[in-house]
């Protein structure tokens, strides 16, 4: 053990210290600053583009006021203007468009927009949206439906989802559960890569600048193999950790400028959500509440088991890619085997869509006890539903067993592939390697 925690100190103290370490963990805060700023300034912009209203043009003479009605910041009444006078204040820039209503538009279904152009699919869409409506009511008012059967069929329903929980009923989360589920699988599946490709290139370079023979003279193959999984582990908590406290910073920052842009109505509701739900917070929180996304509460339970299969993932395929890194001696000649530990991780991420649609369907709860799909799809159902203790107990315990199994394989391969040089080996090679006895 002591080799080992030297070799974990090594690989700890100069990976942190690295120039590297140090700017993507303060960068990664700022990019996901910009993946929160940037898609709600862009919404807040969005209109900037078209400048002036919209004039109504009725000739059935019983739509314009409500077509205004409907939206008076968009609409306005062309009043007595004529056609070429609404053309005219069109290419003034006076107003944005005028709009024609012709006299058999219930039957022909059809209205015609006059603008400068350019004004693109979302405004041309807006108006579309705000008329249509009207016209379909007109319709079914001139076949003799009662008004009121009308304003029944326009209500529609709203679907107010809660849970039933052992302090009570609360409000069911599970959109954002989801939303937050499908990150954390996401980090998980960044951090695998990341880091088992960051073994992987840490034993080539070793190997091949022939460092690998020394310390393999003062440690077993073991040592050096779990020294370096471990110590590079503790580099990718570190920076998680880190990540974590910037972004929450950052988070709050990004929801403190957003609040501005959010109107007093939306304020107020905002305000009784936080009443009601001390936990939503006045940062983004409270934004994201104002748009009628309820967020979860996030559990120690769901936090001690992101941490959990954060290692469970990473010492699982950081061993094989250090045994694949051990069985070769450039990077390039890695890649042909590196795809069996590669594809199973793909798949998961595949994986994701099915286990959010059904987290409690027995595709999730089998997929989710398997080793290789275990640190990526169990974090998803933990943050996306309540599973149960048995379930969490079981894939835990198969978890560690599929670590001892990896360990025990890829230290097969490691101990005979970091002292072997020339050409690259098969997978019938290596597959030799793991029964031969040294």
């Amino acid at each position: 053990m002591s080799k080992i925690s030297v070799i974990i100190s090594h690989e700890y103290r100069t990976r942190v210290r690295a120039k590297w370490f140090i700017i993507s963990t303060l960068l990664a805060p700022f990019g996901l600053a910009l993946l929160i700023a940037v898609p709600v300034l862009a919404a807040i912009l969005a209109g900037d583009g078209a400048e002036g209203k919209v004039a109504v043009v009725d000739r059935t003479g019983t739509l314009a006021a409500a077509v205004v009605q409907s939206d008076t910041a968009t609409f306005e009444l062309a009043g007595d203007r004529t056609e070429a006078q609404l053309a005219e204040a069109v290419k003034s820039e006076q107003i944005q468009a005028y709009v024609v209503i012709p006299s058999n538009v219930l039957d022909s279904g059809r209205i015609t927009m006059y603008s400068r152009g350019g004004s693109g699919i979302a405004f041309e869409g807006s108006v579309q949206g705000s008329i249509e409506p009207l016209i379909v009511k007109a319709r079914l008012q001139k076949v003799g439906t009662d008004t009121a059967v009308i304003g029944l069929v326009e209500r529609g329903i709203d679907v107010v989802s809660l849970k039933v929980t052992e302090k009570g009923v609360e409000a069911d989360s599970s959109q954002a559960s989801a939303m937050v589920g499908y990150a954390a699988g996401f980090v998980i599946y960044m951090l695998i890569f990341l880091y088992g490709t960051m073994v992987m290139r840490g034993v080539v370079e070793e190997k091949a600048n022939r460092i690998i023979e020394v310390i393999a003279s003062s440690a077993r193959p073991f040592e050096i193999m779990m020294g370096k999984v471990v110590g590079i582990g503790l580099v990718g908590l570190t920076q998680l950790v880190l990540w974590v406290a910037l972004g929450s910073l950052v988070t709050m920052g990004v929801g403190a400028l957003i609040a501005p842009s959010v109107s007093p109505e939306t304020l107020n509701q905002v305000q009784q959500m936080q009443a009601n739900n001390p936990s939503q917070g006045m940062g983004l929180g409270g934004a994201l509440a104002a748009s009628g996304i309820v967020l979860p509460n996030i559990s120690v339970v769901s936090i001690l088991m992101f941490i959990f299969n954060f290692f469970a993932g990473y010492f699982l395929y950081a061993s094989l890619f250090a045994a694949v890194g051990s069985a070769v001696d450039q990077e390039s000649d890695a890649n042909s085997l590196t795809f069996p530990i590669t594809l199973p991780v793909i798949l998961t991420m595949l994986f994701i869509g099915n286990v959010i649609a059904a987290p409690n369907g027995t595709f999730a709860v089998v997929a989710s006890m398997i080793p290789l799909f275990s640190p990526i799809l169990m974090t998803v159902r933990v943050a996306a539903t309540d599973v149960p203790a048995w379930q969490l107990l079981t894939s835990i315990a198969l978890s560690i067993g599929g670590f001892f199994g990896a360990i025990w394989l890829a230290s097969r391969i490691y101990r005979i592939g970091i002292l072997s040089y020339g050409k690259k080996p098969t997978l019938k090679e290596i597959a030799r390697w793991i029964t031969l006895r040294v």
